[in-house]
């Protein structure tokens, strides 16, 4: 969903920019928080920010303008909550821009907008809103990993449209045309990403079940609990 270099009419592009920055750096101030309180969280994030930069750069063509491809934000707003994920993503799509030409610096603002931000605050809402609904916890990642995927393309439809509507049926006629084309595409891509985090997650409950203990995406067993009491005690 990376719209390219220069697509966007510069006023659009600013206007993601602006509404993009706040996230960012709240994201940055909980980044910041994170790595201080608990060092031992670096080498997780990292494994989540590179799982976002590789899964977000096979791309495949699409829109004129734009392309489709998995995102990999679901994993990192699952383990570390969405405002660290918008640094993450906005590193990833940074990166690309630069590296891969994938994406631009003009359009940076709107594909944070739409991948970094709203893709993760969309998966987490799905994976907690399940969560405390008594769903399993692969449950709840593989459609917290979905529907960052897919709202993601939502956001992207939504940007391409209002830049360029359709001269005769507006915003909404362009919507349904942008939202359809991608759709072909990215529905079997976000079933796939939500399969692949969930393979992931289970090999992180088996190397990294103390992180995940700490960051509160795994609950102690009964067990651990009465060990932690009698420690206490």
């Amino acid at each position: 969903m990376h719209i390219a270099e220069g697509y966007l009419p510069p006023v659009h592009a600013a206007a993601w920019g602006v509404a993009s920055a706040p996230f960012v750096v709240h994201g940055v101030r909980a980044l910041t928080r994170e790595v201080r309180a608990n060092p031992e969280s670096t080498l997780l994030l990292g494994a989540a920010g590179a799982f976002t930069f590789v899964l977000s750069a096979l791309k495949l063509p699409s829109v004129t303008g734009s392309c489709s491809h998995p995102t990999g934000t679901g994993l990192g707003a699952i383990l570390f909550r969405p405002p660290i994920m918008a640094v993450l993503g906005t590193i990833t799509l940074l990166f690309q821009a630069l590296l891969l030409a994938h994406g631009g610096l003009t359009t940076l603002g709107a594909n944070v907008f739409s991948m970094a931000i709203v893709g993760p605050w969309a998966g987490y809402g799905t994976y907690l809103l399940l969560r405390r609904s008594g769903a399993p916890l692969m449950a709840g990642v593989f459609c917290g990993a979905f529907v960052a995927d897919l709202s993601t393309y939502c956001v992207t439809s939504v940007q391409l449209a209002l830049a360029f509507p359709d001269p005769g049926s507006g915003v909404a006629g362009s919507l349904a045309k942008f939202g359809g084309i991608f759709a072909v595409t990215q529905l079997p891509l976000a079933v796939s990403e939500g399969l692949l985090t969930v393979l992931v997650m289970r090999l992180l409950t088996q190397s990294s079940k103390g992180d995940l203990l700490r960051l509160g995406v795994l609950a102690p067993s009964a067990r651990e609990r009465h060990g932690k009491k009698e420690a206490a005690a």
